[in-house]
């Protein structure tokens, strides 16, 4: 993860354990034993052994879970202020939830979701 992409994933997120590693990649310890972390493409494909390979748009998002439609709104109105570019504006989906995507500095793609399945966000 890049230092914009890490300064501003700082900047919009709830506490949360984030570690940075030498290898400029970032790890974020979500409790339970899970810990998704983002590399360097070159360092993650050095790191399993693949070959690197260019890379495709969208590969995958990083989704944050709010507590309520209106904080979906504030979040990625905060995210394009702090430089992000909003792909798709905040909606109601069809499967029940509501959310929009934003590119961050380093170009990692974000959902901001309300779910209201999901409690205690």
């Amino acid at each position: 993860m890049g230092e914009k992409s890490l300064g501003f994933s700082r900047g919009i997120s709830r506490p949360l354990s984030v570690t940075c590693r030498q290898d400029g990649g970032a790890a974020f310890d979500l409790q339970s034993g899970r810990i998704p972390a983002l590399y360097p493409r070159t360092e993650l494909a050095k790191d399993v052994a693949i070959p690197l390979v260019p890379p495709i748009a969208g590969e995958f998002s990083i989704g944050h879970a709010v507590a309520s439609k209106a904080a979906v709104d504030a979040l990625l109105a905060q995210a394009a202020a702090a430089g992000a570019a909003l792909t798709d504006q905040h909606h109601d989906r069809p499967w029940g939830i509501y959310s929009g995507y934003f590119r961050d500095l380093d170009g990692h793609l974000w959902e901001v979701l309300w779910n209201p399945e999901l409690e205690d966000i």
